[in-house]
């Protein structure tokens, strides 16, 4: 079972895994998470437990063959590995009794989610998924002025998500069937914000790939593009690519006016949203936070209080189903429908949670996605 604590103790975590996302993101969020305290990290690389653990003040450091020791030391993990790892890591931290938060996506397969799920609930733990938008103040104004009325009828999303992967990193090596390409990596953030603005579940699916056949595509789709449909004739269109300029936006559009959020899904820089509803336009411009400390502060207070996180487990698995969905139509060249989903829980504007963003720390052996 879970251990319990007093409500004005501190969780304090392990982070597994120090790629790139761990080190410039993760690690540093831990100072403007009061609730929240880095303890100990894992990873399979000497010289980055030395010099990270030196640089955090860390006396726990440990290689992944060590990981049931990291758990004896700690009340939660912040799980930052490559996805196929996921499941393994997070079924080990349940039965240690340790709390979860685990990158998205949550897992490559439905059966992978669903044993995540399984194992959370058997042993008492809280398992989230780190949907850091769902804490993000302009993804969650968007959503608000999408539920407003003042749009009109929702109907129709569309999104662009890309960037130029560089060969060797993770996102290419690992072929589809372990989680890589970009339908996993960057297609999960459009699949999840046209349900949060939507606020339902696509009923089918018909997706497409393309590959230009550079060396570094082998394993991996270049760009996929999908049509979701959802209840009530809507339509979210999306296009990810791994091989095409950085760009990361969505638009909104309903009856009587339409949203176009810039640099949608980024933790690096703010987001703008610009709303034009009739003749009438607006520009709100979100500075940057550090969204990493908002869910660390958001999970550890649900650990304190004992309540269940909002991006959970179902979250988590309703993204996977879809990218699942959508390699099989890839697959087949056919509309995918997909089962009803149970009713659960989106993020609302209460979620909102702001810590002061910082710069880009000096990382350890490894480098950002797009060579940056």
């Amino acid at each position: 079972m879970s251990r319990s604590r007093n409500s004005t103790a501190k969780i304090r975590y392990a982070v597994v895994g120090l790629g790139h996302i761990a080190q410039v993101a993760v690690l540093p969020a831990f100072r403007q998470a009061g609730n929240s305290e880095l303890v100990a990290i894992v990873s399979g690389d000497a010289e980055k437990r030395k010099k990270l653990g030196k640089k955090y003040c860390l006396a726990d450091v440990y290689s992944y063959e060590q990981y049931e020791q990291a758990l004896s030391l700690v009340d939660a993990v912040y799980i930052a590995l490559p996805n196929h790892l996921h499941r393994q890591y997070t079924v080990q931290a349940a039965k240690a009794g340790v709390h979860v938060l685990c990158e998205k996506p949550m897992a490559v397969t439905v059966e992978d989610c669903e044993v995540m799920m399984e194992a959370a609930k058997r042993n008492g733990v809280r398992l989230m998924i780190a949907y850091r938008l769902h804490f993000e103040r302009g993804n969650l104004e968007a959503t608000k002025i999408a539920h407003s009325g003042k749009l009109g009828e929702l109907r129709m999303f569309s999104s662009e998500f890309s960037q130029q992967v560089v060969k060797n990193n993770v996102r290419v090596t690992e072929p589809v069937r372990d989680g890589g390409g970009p339908v996993y990596d960057m297609g999960v953030y459009c699949i999840n914000a046209a349900r949060y603005l939507f606020q339902s579940e696509p009923t089918e699916v018909l997706a497409f790939s393309a590959n230009n056949g550079e060396a570094r595509f082998r394993k991996v789709d270049e760009m996929t593009s999908v049509v979701m449909r959802f209840p009530k004739e809507r339509l979210a269109t999306f296009t990810c690519s791994f091989g095409a300029t950085d760009i990361g936006t969505y638009s909104l559009v309903g009856t009587k006016g339409r949203l176009f959020a810039d640099r949608a899904y980024e933790y690096a820089s703010g987001l703008k949203l610009q709303v034009t509803i009739g003749e009438e336009a607006r520009t709100v411009r979100v500075p940057k936070f550090d969204q990493f400390a908002a869910e660390l502060v958001y999970f550890s207070d649900c650990i304190l209080r004992g309540k269940d996180p909002e991006p959970n487990g179902v979250e988590g698995l309703a993204d996977v189903r879809i990218v699942r969905a959508i390699y099989e139509s890839v697959r087949t060249g056919k509309v995918v429908k997909l089962p009803v989903l149970p009713g659960k829980k989106r993020p609302t504007s209460k979620q909102q949670i702001q810590r002061p963003g910082h710069g880009e720390p000096k990382t350890v052996k490894v480098q950002a996605a797009s060579g940056d």
